[in-house]
């Protein structure tokens, strides 16, 4: 299992940049690219709030389950 995270699906849509969003947020541009990129391990809510405030978003806009060991 896998949680995926579509940030960058989203900033495309909200047609924001890496640097606008990281500067909105207070968060480094390093911890974001750790977002976009699927590195990261966990994310702090108030962290997920500042997002999807940022983006006017919903959490599961960003974040999606991925079952990858083949159950349904």
């Amino acid at each position: 299992m896998s949680i995926i995270v579509n940030l960058d699906v989203m900033m495309a849509k909200r047609k924001i940049s890496s640097s606008e969003l990281a500067a909105k947020i207070d968060l480094t541009q390093a911890n974001l690219s750790i977002l976009k990129n699927n590195k990261a391990k966990a994310i702090r809510f108030t962290t997920l709030e500042a997002i999807c405030k940022a983006l006017d978003c919903q959490p599961g806009d960003i974040l999606a389950y991925e079952n990858d060991d083949g159950d349904k």
